[in-house]
């Protein structure tokens, strides 16, 4: 029985000192009974000698130093996993928010993770379909890589993950594929929207959500991916699965950090946010990727709104920096009406050329990506010239790309967010695309595949 400590020395906002305790660790979970039965957890955040000082989960009010009594539980926070978990909807710490019965767990993990050694790991190489023309043919998403979105707040990134997290599926073998949905300080709208989309699709079979909402503490906010994590590492290395973990939104998770680092009167770094908060992603993002000897896989996909739409800001900068590549949304798109706005020219995928080609996509995949990407930033160069010089001084040529950079965007990017295309109809319409271009043009493009595809 864990030994109950009635000495709460102070209690300030979210935190609380304790004294005279004996034998507690750094990280170790607590629990808070006030004197009308409730409890209330917290964790250990400082040991000075026999001093703890605790961070609640919950908020502070109530709590009456000389009646409440705490007991530290002697390990830190834990996730029961289990393949029964598919389907189910949990709040930020893992516990059942949606009726259903509570997991009976196959074993407890802590929810930090272990690191991965890097030379266990296997190279990212197999394609992933999302069914988005603008990912699949331009910025493809292989599997066991690190691929965020960059929007911008009254984006449609919601709408572009949920479609994500349907449709998404591993090609031609018959592998089982399951997505790890993780949000982070939403409203509960948005939550219900999450919810019901997978609902509406049946794709919440093969789901698991775990839902912090911005109302629940900050505290739990950070715990939030760690914990959707911790069940993508149980289904992928030992169910043997691959799964797509989304996480959403990584700003609200930062907001979180720097909430509870100003707690703690720690020095701030840029901006307000904790000198270790690229560390801090670091220990989410490297939780994704393939294990040698593993047939399971984990493929992240984490989406952040980037303040006042600055690609500079600390958040987008440290995601950059860790991960592989971006995708990036545009507002001037979004304007236009394209959906999802994904602008392609900025975007990036660094590990598309491992996961297209013979065998995997079609052989002319990456000659005519290339082609693609262009011919639309030629186009979209000949458009500002249009704005600013008017349309007669450009050439014929000038002239055609401008139409090709037009339809580009109303065909191929914009797709709506209920379109779900295979690869060969994406790269079917860049080739209807293409053929608005004279031949001679095509300059990227084997004659190989010109005589195959082009004009036909």
């Amino acid at each position: 029985m864990p030994k109950e400590y009635r000495t709460i020395q102070e209690v300030a906002g979210p935190l609380m000192l304790v004294r005279g305790v004996e034998n507690v660790a750094y990280d170790e979970l607590g629990e808070i009974e006030l004197a009308s039965g409730e409890t209330r957890r917290c964790k250990v955040l400082e040991i000075n000698g026999s001093d703890a000082l605790v961070q609640l989960f919950e908020s502070s009010t109530g709590i009456n130093l000389s009646n409440s009594k705490v007991r530290f539980l002697g390990h830190s926070m834990e996730l029961g996993v289990s393949g029964d978990m598919l389907g189910r909807v949990f709040d930020g710490m893992g516990r059942p928010i949606d009726d259903g019965p509570q997991i009976l767990p196959e074993e407890r993990r802590d929810i930090n993770g272990l690191p991965m050694n890097p030379a266990a790991r296997s190279y990212p190489q197999e394609f992933i379909q999302t069914g988005i023309s603008a990912i699949d043919g331009l910025n493809t998403l292989v599997r066991g890589q690190k691929l965020p979105i960059f929007s911008a707040s009254g984006l449609p990134h919601a709408q572009l993950a949920a479609q994500i997290a349907r449709q998404a599926k591993v090609r031609g073998k018959d592998e089982q594929f399951a997505v790890v949905f993780a949000a982070m300080g939403i409203t509960f709208e948005e939550s219900n929207f999450f919810v019901e989309s997978f609902k509406e699709t049946g794709a919440i079979d093969r789901t698991v959500l775990f839902v912090n909402l911005a109302n629940d503490p900050a505290v739990e906010r950070i715990a939030t991916p760690r914990v959707a994590l911790t069940a993508a590492e149980y289904l992928a290395f030992e169910k043997d699965m691959h799964v797509l973990v989304i996480l959403t939104d990584i700003t609200n998770y930062a907001d979180a950090l720097r909430e509870v680092s100003a707690a703690r009167k720690e020095v701030p770094g840029r901006r307000g946010y904790p000198g270790y908060m690229y560390t801090d992603l670091a220990s989410l993002y490297e939780r994704a990727g393939r294990q040698k000897g593993k047939k399971g896989s984990i493929t992240m996909i984490p989406i952040l709104t980037m303040p006042e739409d600055d690609k500079t800001h600390p958040i987008p900068d440290l995601t950059g920096y860790i991960t592989e590549g971006q995708i990036i949304l545009s507002r001037d798109l979004y304007r236009r009406g394209v959906t999802p706005p994904i602008d392609v020219l900025p975007s990036l995928s660094r590990l598309k050329d491992k996961g297209i080609g013979e065998g995997k996509t079609r052989a002319d995949h990456a000659n005519t990506m290339n082609q693609l990407f262009s011919a639309y930033a030629r186009g979209k160069e000949a458009k500002e010239l249009m704005t600013i010089l008017g349309e007669a001084a450009l050439s014929d040529i000038d002239l055609i790309y401008a139409k090709f950079a037009d339809a580009f965007e109303k065909e191929y990017v914009s797709q709506g967010y209920q379109a779900n295309r295979d690869i060969e109809e994406t790269l079917e319409i860049g080739w209807k695309l293409l053929s608005i271009l004279p031949r001679s043009e095509l300059k990227r493009i084997d004659d190989k595949y010109l005589d195959m595809y082009y004009g036909k």
